[in-house]
């Protein structure tokens, strides 16, 4: 039944099913709805004019814009309702408002260390630039005295965690975008529900549509009958889950406001390798966080607790004092992406760091659907000598992204692009490296979704512990990669030449 549901609700086949309908709508003249037909028709067609209308009257990215113009004048019946399933932000009134109040909390709490950022702009001028980018548009300071420790594989990141949920002494965060019932989440939840009888305060936010197919219905009520503080973000309901497809697909842990988690990995047994619907094996990134810049990660998951439950509270109570600060090279600065704004923050880092890529610009991304200024800035940067790199899946979890990341290959190859497809299975990682010195490692995919749509999170870096780590994790993925070239491309000339372009009409929907 979950499986017959996932696909219901899989954008592609409510896409096709729209499509389906245009052309059966023609077929009503033939039927009782006949003398309504131009009625009916008229009224479509004037919702997708006036979608359409709202469309080229935003401040969006161009691309964006005529990705959904053309499938809506290709389809000018069904195309106007197809967007505004899709196409906008669509949040419960309260949960806007909720956000709209927490903003001032972030910027109330979140402050940015004078001396820290005059010690990064005396150091590195352009990252310092990249770093106050995110203090005004993030909301979200940069911090020194924090160590890092990357995490190349779901498993040793979850076995340190479970080590870390042991030792915690006053609170646990946690906040996740798919949540499984399984090996890997049960050891999670015994812990916490140990913690919960020895006084520490948990609280869990996992998004209701991202776990809807494989938890428990009203699983949140579960959670509370065992102590546990639980929110099912952006609740599920049969119509309204085709609308609200605005999700938060940030994972973050806090222990005590001193020790912090993101990365791409889940609580979802295929992240630890423990199944393998992908492939023989699921490789995905995490990184570990301990020291000062914690306080983001407290504050960014508060914003989102007292947003969806309608709450204000007193954040500082949850700041963590170091009595002597944590040994860490560089400079660490967690920061988050919102859908309720005209700022995407997520793709602009991205942006940023392959501008100022010098020697060479390394990528992991699980997809690759993004918009024309974002391939432009990777084959020009590979233009004037930059070795930039970019690693995908080699097994696909979603074949027809696979064909239209595929499709991608060719133009970039052509510009001096590096393409490799990660060999052993699915590569769920969303880092980028920029010449040892930066880099940024999160939740957020080079995809529509991530940039335009999803509540999202990372961890930009200068010079910190775990930028080291991550190169040497890129280079060994290399060597376990496929490089793709441009006769491969032509041996899948069908896939990359005329499926991928096609499907490239619909690429804000997949």
């Amino acid at each position: 039944m979950r499986k017959i549901l996932h696909y219901a609700f899989n954008r592609v086949v409510i896409t096709a099913l729209i499509v389906l309908f245009q052309i059966g709508f023609f077929m009503l003249e033939l039927f009782k709805w006949g003398n309504y037909y131009v009625e009916i028709a008229f009224a479509l067609r004037l919702i997708s004019f006036c979608v359409v209308a709202v469309i080229v009257c935003k401040a969006n990215n161009p691309a964006v814009k005529l990705a959904w113009v053309v499938p809506i004048l290709i389809f000018p019946l069904f195309g106007g309702i197809l967007y505004l399933f899709f196409g906008h932000v669509f949040l419960p009134k309260k949960l806007r408002l909720g956000m709209e109040r927490t903003d001032a909390l972030i910027s109330k709490n979140l402050r940015q260390d004078k001396e820290v950022l005059a010690g990064l702009e005396k150091d590195a001028p352009n990252i310092a630039n990249q770093s106050r980018y995110l203090l005004n548009y993030s909301g979200v300071p940069v911090w020194d005295h924090t160590s890092t420790v990357y995490y190349s594989d779901g498993l040793p990141y979850w076995e340190q965690m479970l080590e870390d949920l042991e030792e915690a002494k006053h609170f646990i965060f946690l906040e996740f975008f798919i949540l499984g019932e399984g090996k890997m989440w049960n050891a999670v939840l015994d812990i916490l529900e140990r913690k919960v009888k020895e006084g520490v305060e948990v609280r869990l936010i996992y998004d209701d549509l991202g776990s809807a197919f494989i938890l428990p219905k009203k699983y949140y009520e579960t959670i509370e009958s065992k102590g546990i503080k639980c929110v099912a973000f952006n609740r599920l309901f049969p119509f309204m889950a085709l609308i609200l497809n605005n999700r938060d697909h940030r994972k973050i842990v806090v222990i005590d406001g001193k020790t912090g988690y993101t990365g791409g990995i889940n609580m979802s047994d295929e992240y630890i390798n423990y199944t393998h619907p992908h492939g023989d094996h699921w490789k995905d990134a995490g990184i570990r966080v301990e020291g000062e810049a914690v306080w983001n990660f407290t504050v960014m998951f508060l914003q989102m607790w007292n947003m969806s439950c309608y709450t204000e509270e007193d954040f500082s109570r949850y700041y963590y004092t170091f009595e002597k600060k944590p040994e860490g090279a560089g400079y660490v600065q967690p920061y988050m992406d919102t859908p309720l704004d005209d700022e995407t923050v997520g793709e602009n880092v991205y942006l940023n760091m392959i501008g100022h890529a010098s020697r060479y610009l390394y990528i992991f991304t699980p997809y690759l659907i993004t918009d024309n200024e974002m391939y432009t800035a990777l084959k020009l940067a590979a233009k004037r000598g930059v070795d930039v790199r970019i690693v995908t899946p080699g097994v696909p979890d979603k074949k027809m992204i696979y064909w239209l990341t595929q499709s991608n290959y060719q133009n970039l190859i052509e510009a001096g692009v590096r393409v490799y497809q990660y060999t052993p299975g699915f590569l769920h990682s969303k880092c980028v490296l920029c010449d040892g010195e930066t880099a940024a490692v999160g939740t957020i995919n080079f995809d529509y979704r991530s940039f335009y749509h999803h509540f999202e999170c990372g961890v930009f870096l200068y010079r910190a512990d775990a930028v080291e780590q991550l190169k040497k994790d890129m280079e060994e993925t290399f060597a376990v990669s496929e490089l793709i070239t441009l006769e491969w491309c032509r041996k899948k000339f069908m896939k990359t030449n005329v499926i991928g372009p096609i499907l490239k009409l619909f690429s804000p929907l997949l």
